[in-house]
């Protein structure tokens, strides 16, 4: 009875110190977040008091634009099918999904070994001798054996390393998500700026068709004594500069393909897409959320975070291992020279290690000042991550603000410029203005084309860059 008590005691004192483990645990760095998404300093007076009124009943719900998921920010139903193909087949998408795959078997292992390890072990022998050449001996051998072992984890140093693999695990998850949302934010992009590469080419074309015609009319005028050999001249220049537009459009717009292919994890090929509408209607207001969930939304941010929980673990690791580590070992077996007699032959042995550093020149030491000065390293990086991710999320809201006046401007000048241009060819018909003053205005409305159809393409660009700064897409 005594002991069992014994037995019963050990025990005790070993679930004791398995429960210890010693090391700073981690705690989130102090950010100092900034009360609100502030607005751009630039804003009048009234829009700034306007813009606040909508943060703070923002900041009283809390809610975000970046709340929705992809699939209703982008209602093209081409794009949609786009993107769902780029998240199976991307092959960094793939590469991702089996690096969780990996660290989630490296966490199995890490928890593993907080507990005892089995093992057996058949063998067999057999042995003969014979001297003299007539004094033949043969001995055999048989044995079954059953091995147990244990690290007790004394002062934490195998939970920290659970811990680390943990963090790892979680952090790679983490990764994943991220290149999950820039692969749906460069889809988008490079979707929208190849419809308006589309756009520009079709106006190029029509500009082209115009310029020819303009050719054809001064060829006429100057047969027929109107105008001089200048001006047909002059429109055939202006004719073969709009030209040399379109193998470059061309060529942009194959490129453009090949890049949204390659993201979709496929051989370069055509790209189904949309026509370009110039009706595109951004939110009324700017639901971004309070500062806090920014970091809650942004995997990168939360991936630097696990990174930073892993660097600390692996100081708990290094600061254990400057104390004894204890390993219990236990055999239990049966051997017998007669197979007859093996299941009558057990034996049993028991036995237990400490291994304890006494002198390595500071090594240990050593190791665990580089691991705080890692820790440290990771602490800076989540901090630079957090930055980064606010100034994301105001260079995103600072083009969200300004992006409508930018269309409507171009929008005006488009119209300015297109009545401008039927003015200048009605006063050159009559005579009182001269050819040169006509290409003036048609160049002035190629621009001004060109420069609304990118404005409308900024305008869903816009929208792609604040949903992924602001962490879109997150659960």
């Amino acid at each position: 009875m005594k002991r069992k008590y014994t037995i019963y005691g050990i025990l005790l004192i070993m679930v004791l110190f398995n429960s210890c483990q010693l090391g700073k645990h981690y705690v989130r760095p102090e950010l100092n977040l900034p009360q609100q998404l502030d607005l751009p300093q630039q804003l009048d007076l009234a829009q700034r008091l306007d813009q606040t009124k909508q943060l703070d009943s923002v900041e009283q719900d809390t809610l975000s634009i970046a709340d929705r998921q992809w699939w209703t920010i982008y209602t093209d139903t081409t794009l949609q099918a786009l993107i769902e193909r780029t998240l199976e087949y991307n092959k960094d998408m793939k590469m991702s999904v089996a690096r969780v795959k990996e660290l989630a078997a490296m966490k199995r292992i890490d928890f593993a070994n907080l507990f005892p390890q089995i093992s057996g072990n058949l063998y067999t022998e057999k042995e003969a001798t014979n001297y003299g050449g007539d004094n033949y001996n043969s001995t055999p051998s048989y044995e079954a054996k059953a091995l147990v072992s244990w690290e007790v984890d004394l002062w934490g140093n195998l939970r920290w390393a659970k811990d680390k693999s943990m963090a790892e695990f979680l952090g790679s998850i983490e990764a994943q998500r991220a290149l999950k949302m820039s692969l749906v934010a460069e889809v988008a992009q490079a979707y929208f700026e190849l419809i308006a590469l589309d756009n520009e080419l079709s106006i190029v074309k029509q500009t082209l068709s115009a310029r020819k015609e303009g050719v054809r009319l001064a060829k006429l005028r100057f047969e027929g004594g109107l105008t001089s050999e200048t001006s047909y001249q002059q429109a055939q220049v202006e004719l073969a500069r709009t030209a040399t537009l379109v193998p470059d459009l061309e060529r942009n717009i194959s490129i453009k393909e090949n890049d949204i292919a390659f993201l979709a994890g496929e051989y370069p090929g055509k790209i189904e897409r949309s026509v370009l509408s110039e009706e595109i209607k951004l939110p009324e207001s700017l639901p971004v959320g309070l500062p806090s969930t920014l970091l809650e939304r942004r995997p990168d941010v939360r991936q630097a975070e696990q990174k930073l929980i892993a660097a600390n673990a692996t100081v708990g690791i290094a600061y254990t291992n400057m104390f004894p580590r204890l390993s219990l070992t236990a055999h239990y077996g049966l051997e017998s020279t007669e197979f007859s007699d093996f299941l009558k032959s057990p034996y049993h042995f028991l036995s237990g290690s400490l291994l304890t550093p006494l002198f390595a020149m500071g090594k240990n030491r050593a190791m665990l000042k580089a691991r705080k000065a890692a820790y440290e390293q990771e602490c800076y990086a989540y901090e630079k991550s957090v930055l980064t991710a606010f100034k994301d999320a105001r260079n995103a809201i600072v083009d969200f603000n300004k992006v409508k006046e930018i269309y409507e401007s171009r929008l005006q000048l488009e119209q300015s410029a297109r009545a401008n241009v039927k003015l200048a060819q009605l006063q050159y018909i009559n005579g009182i203005i001269g050819y040169l003053d006509v290409l003036d205005a048609q160049r002035g409305y190629l621009d001004a084309q060109i420069g609304l159809s990118n404005a409308v393409r900024d305008k869903q660009i816009t929208l792609v860059r604040l949903y992924k700064a602001l962490g879109g897409g997150w659960q």
